[in-house]
């Protein structure tokens, strides 16, 4: 990406805070906290329009943040304010945020016709027909309810969840335990007197395909796996 510099900006008490800082750090260190803000700032100074030159006086800072140290007031207004991002920052992050949404779809919505989740790939081109603008810092799942309501033009979508009773034989309870609490949530467990284990799992009726497969292919096909009702459907 580009070495050009940019500015974070706050307000506070009707005045406005810049400082310049270097695009992908500043980026990084408000998605991760990190690189430390010496690394971030590009200049140890507080502008007032960084655009200008015009500095902020030594009276303004401790009016607005109660302190004249220029590192403390830079984190304030990292930690608070935003980031004026790059244009290729912002295609990166859509991108990055597009897939996350194209992942809980799939993990968490079917084809009403097939109770199968759709392909990635035609998510995605259901996302491209209805021109669905993605927030690139809104998290994912804060977008999808918006997101799946405009998709259902084109896209029939169903969601919910499933219970399934799984009987794990001895040999594999302790492996397959930690598998059973990756997938869904455990409703009921129950230790079996020949040491094989008997749990309740809810999960995403989504997910129930790629579960069954995992779950037999950890137990060598030797688990007993019974849908239960109690299945909630939303379409």
């Amino acid at each position: 990406m580009s070495g050009k510099l940019t500015i974070a900006r706050l307000e506070v008490k009707g005045e406005v805070f810049e400082v310049l800082v270097h695009p992908d750090k500043a980026l990084r260190y408000k998605m991760e906290g990190r690189p430390g803000v010496e690394e971030v700032i590009a200049l140890d100074v507080i502008f007032t329009d960084a655009s200008k030159g015009e500095r902020a006086s030594e009276e303004r800072l401790r009016k607005a943040f109660g302190t004249t140290d220029h590192l403390r007031v830079a984190k304030e207004i990292l930690d608070r304010g935003e980031i004026q991002i790059t244009a290729e920052q912002r295609r990166q992050l859509i991108e990055d945020k597009r897939k996350q949404i194209i992942a809980y779809i799939s993990k968490n919505f079917v084809d009403p016709r097939t109770n199968l989740p759709h392909p990635a790939v035609r998510v995605e081109q259901a996302l491209k027909e209805v021109r669905v603008q993605i927030d690139p810092f809104r998290p994912a799942e804060e977008q999808v309810k918006k997101i799946i309501d405009e998709l259902r033009a084109v896209l029939p979508l169903k969601t919910g969840t499933v219970r399934l009773q799984v009987t794990v034989p001895a040999q594999y309870a302790s492996r397959v335990y930690g598998l059973l609490k990756s997938y869904g949530e455990l409703k009921e467990e129950k230790w079996l007197e020949d040491g094989g284990l008997r749990a309740v799992v809810e999960l995403p009726l989504a997910s129930q395909g790629a579960f069954i497969d995992r779950i037999s292919s950890a137990t060598k096909g030797s688990a007993a796996i019974t849908p239960l009702e109690g299945r909630r459907w939303t379409t």
